[in-house]
C-alpha cells in the first residue's frame, strides 16, 4: 500500500486510468466477454513499461512525451475497433499496412464508426489545450511532481515485463488469433505479431512434394476418369460476372411483398443455382475474389494477394484459355492501380483489361461509373470480341452496390418498410435492387445480341455484404425477421453461384457445397481443356461430392467450411465451434479434426506452391 502512494498523484496513473478506459471500451466491442479484472493484468503492464521509459529518460516535457504515448495508444485501440466492426478479427500491423487503402474507401470506413468510438480522443484534446492554458495564463499552475525514485521504477518494470512474458508465452500457441488477443491482452498481442513473424521461417514444402493427388486426397475429391459434361460447351465464349456484395440470401427475398433481386431470381430458376457456395477471400475483398476465382490458389495469410503473389507467374484461367485459342479481357469501372490491380491483371495473364479510363466518371456511383454503365459499354466491347474469329473470356466487375451503400436517390428503385430507414440492411436491400435492375438490361442485351446462346455466363458475389459484426440490434432483428432465423457465419460467408450453359444446364437448385476456388476447374471442364498439368486448389462443382473450404482473414486461422458446417477452432480444434449451414442444425452434422487438419495443410501446401514460383516476366 505505502508503495501504491509513492506511486500515486502522479501522471503514471492518470494515464494508466485513462487508457484503461479506451482499452475496456475496446474489449466491450471486440470480445464477447467484454472486460474483467484479468483485463489489467493483461493490459496495464505493457503502458507501465512505456511510462517507466518515460520517466527514466525523458529530463524534460514528460507531459509532452506521455500524452504522445497516449495518443499512439489510443490510435491503436481506435483502430482496432474499426477494423474488428468490418472484418471481425483484431487488426496487426500487417493490415496497418495497408491504411493507404481507407482514404479510397472513406464513406466506408467512417459507416462503421460510432459516435461514442470518438470520446476516446477527447482527454488528448484537453491534454494539449494544457499548454496553452497555461501560457495564457499569468499564474502559472504549479503541478509539483515530484521524480519517483529510481528503485520504485525499477520494480514497476521488471514485474510489468514479467507480467507481460506470462501473458505471451503460454498463449503463443493457440490457433485462433482473436482467443490469442484475449488471453495476451490487446497491446502484448500486436507485439507478439511482430515480433513472431520476424522470427518465424516458414518452412515450405517442396515443389516436387506438392501434386494434384496430394490436394484432392486432402480435399476428400475422388478423381473421376471420364468427367461429365467434359467439353459440352467447348468453343463457346466465357462471360463471368463477379456481383459487389450479394450474398445468397437476397434470392428470392421479398420485402413489403416486393422481389427485391427479380432478375437474378429468374436466372437462379431457370439455371444451376448452387445455395451453399462461399466467399473465400481476405484483406484484398474483391481483388482476393478476382484472384480466387482466376488462379484456383488460396489468398496469402496475412495480406492481399495483390501485395506479393502478384509479382510471380501464376497458373490462371486466362493464361489456360489463352493457350486453348481464346482472346480474353476483364472490366472494371475503378481505377486499375486500386489495389494493384495493374500488378494483379499482369501476373493473372489478361491479353487486355477496360478501367475507369475507358468507362470514364458519367453516372458517378460509389468509386465509378456506375454498374448500367459498366455493363452498357461492356456489351459493345464483347460484341467486338465476338467477331473476331476466336471465342473470348470475359470478366465484368460490378461496384454500385459497394459498403456503406449510399446510392444517389435516383438510382433507388424499390420503397421499404419503414423500420428498414436510415439502416444498414436497408440501404443494402435497395443498392442490390439497383444492381439487379443493371444485370437485368445487361441479360437482355446479351439475349439480343446472340451472346446468350453461345455463352457459358456465370455470375457469383465476391464477399459478404453484410458482416455481423457491423450490425447493431436493431439491424440483427430485421435481419432475423427476414431469414426467420439468427444471422450468423453461414448467412454471411454465403453468396451465390448461378451457371448458365449452353444444353447443360437446366433449373436446378443444388445443395452441393461449393467455393470461389471451385470456378477454374469448373469451367475447365465445360471447355474441354485439361487442367491436369495445372495445379489447382478447387474442384469441378459438376462432377464432385465433398468439399473442404480453409478460411482466411474474416475468420480466425484454422477456420474452414465443410458440406454440414462452418467451424472456428477455440485455441485448438477441441475446443472449436460448429456453425451449421442449416437450421434447424443438423444433429449429426460436425466439422472433424481430421477436416481440420486437412485445411490447415491445404493452406499451407498453396502457401509453398506459390511462393516458389518463378517471378513473372515484366514487359
Amino acid at each position: 500500500m505505502g508503495f501504491m502512494i509513492k506511486m500515486g498523484n502522479r501522471r503514471f496513473i492518470l494515464f494508466t486510468l485513462l487508457l484503461l478506459l479506451k482499452c475496456c471500451l475496446a474489449w466491450f466491442v471486440v470480445f464477447e466477454d467484454g472486460p474483467s479484472w484479468m483485463t489489467m493484468l493483461t493490459e496495464i503492464p505493457f503502458l507501465w513499461v512505456v511510462f517507466c521509459m518515460i520517466e527514466w529518460f525523458a529530463k524534460k516535457r514528460k507531459l509532452l512525451y506521455y500524452t504522445i504515448a497516449n495518443l499512439l495508444f489510443t490510435l491503436l485501440y481506435f483502430t482496432v475497433l474499426m477494423y474488428f466492426k468490418y472484418y471481425g478479427i483484431i487488426v496487426t500491423y500487417h493490415a496497418i499496412s495497408q491504411a493507404d487503402k481507407v482514404t479510397e474507401v472513406g464513406n466506408s470506413t467512417y459507416s462503421l464508426m460510432d459516435p461514442y468510438y470518438l470520446l476516446v480522443f477527447i482527454d488528448i484534446i484537453v491534454l494539449l489545450m494544457i499548454p496553452v492554458f497555461m501560457r495564457k495564463n499569468s499564474k502559472k499552475i504549479q503541478m509539483n511532481l515530484k521524480p519517483i525514485s529510481r528503485t520504485a521504477l525499477s520494480v514497476v518494470f521488471g514485474v510489468s515485463i514479467a507480467l507481460c512474458f506470462f501473458s505471451i508465452w503460454p498463449n503463443r500457441a493457440s490457433m485462433n488469433e482473436n482467443k490469442q488477443a484475449e488471453e495476451m491482452g490487446i497491446i502484448n498481442y500486436e507485439i507478439y505479431t511482430i515480433f513472431a513473424d520476424s522470427t518465424e521461417d516458414e518452412a515450405w514444402t517442396e515443389m516436387e512434394d506438392i501434386d494434384q493427388p496430394t490436394i484432392d486426397s486432402l480435399k476428400g475429391v475422388q478423381p473421376v476418369a471420364n468427367p461429365q459434361y467434359f467439353g459440352a460447351d467447348k468453343g463457346k465464349n466465357v462471360i463471368i460476372i463477379q456481383m459487389e456484395s450479394f450474398q445468397d440470401f437476397l434470392i428470392g427475398l421479398n420485402v413489403g411483398g416486393v422481389e427485391v433481386t427479380p432478375n437474378l431470381n429468374k436466372l437462379a430458376a431457370d439455371n444451376f443455382h448452387y445455395r451453399n457456395f462461399y466467399t473465400m477471400v481476405g484483406q484484398g475483398t474483391t481483388s482476393d475474389a478476382e484472384f480466387v476465382v482466376n488462379t484456383s490458389m488460396y489468398v496469402p495469410k496475412h495480406e492481399p494477394a495483390t501485395q506479393n503473389y502478384v509479382k510471380k507467374a501464376l497458373p490462371s484461367l486466362p493464361k489456360l484459355l489463352s493457350n486453348a485459342g481464346y482472346n480474353t479481357a476483364t472490366f472494371h469501372t475503378n481505377d486499375v492501380s486500386f489495389w494493384n490491380r495493374t500488378e494483379l491483371y499482369s501476373a493473372i495473364g489478361w491479353d487486355k483489361y477496360y478501367d475507369k479510363s475507358f468507362f470514364g466518371g458519367e453516372d458517378h456511383v460509389a468509386f465509378g461509373a456506375s454498374d448500367e454503365v459498366l455493363f452498357a459499354k461492356s456489351i459493345d466491347e464483347l460484341k467486338k470480341m465476338d467477331e473476331s474469329d476466336k471465342p473470348f473470356y470475359a470478366q465484368l466487375i460490378t461496384m454500385s452496390s459497394h459498403h456503406p451503400y449510399n446510392i444517389p436517390e435516383d438510382k433507388i428503385r424499390i420503397d421499404l418498410p419503414d423500420e428498414f430507414d436510415n439502416t444498414l440492411v436497408g440501404r443494402y436491400i435497395k443498392s442490390q435492387n439497383y444492381s439487379d435492375y443493371a444485370l437485368g438490361k445487361f441479360i437482355d442485351d446479351l439475349k439480343s445480341s446472340g451472346l446468350w446462346d453461345d455463352s457459358i455466363v456465370l455470375f457469383y458475389g465476391d464477399h459478404q455484404g453484410l458482416p455481423v459484426y457491423s450490425l447493431d440490434k436493431k439491424e440483427k432483428d430485421l435481419m432475423q425477421e427476414l431469414l426467420g432465423h439468427e444471422y450468423a457465419y453461414p448467412d454471411m460467408f454465403n453468396i451465390p453461384l448461378i451457371l448458365h450453359a449452353p444444353g447443360v444446364t437446366y433449373p436446378s437448385r443444388i445443395d452441393k457445397t461449393g467455393g470461389q476456388i471451385d470456378i477454374l476447374p469448373t469451367v475447365a471442364n465445360l471447355m474441354g481443356v485439361s487442367v491436369a498439368n495445372q495445379l489447382h486448389f478447387g474442384q469441378d462443382l459438376l462432377n464432385s461430392g465433398d468439399d473442404v473450404l480453409p478460411m482466411r482473414h474474416f475468420l480466425p486461422t484454422g477456420s474452414f467450411i465443410t458440406d454440414s458446417d462452418v467451424f472456428v477452432p477455440g485455441i485448438s480444434y477441441d475446443d472449436g465451434t460448429n456453425f451449421p449451414l442449416e437450421y434447424p442444425q443438423d444433429p449429426n452434422g460436425k466439422a472433424t479434426k481430421q477436416q481440420y487438419e486437412n485445411a490447415l495443410e491445404l493452406l499451407h501446401l498453396s502457401d509453398s506452391y506459390v511462393n516458389q514460383l518463378p517471378d513473372k516476366e515484366e514487359k
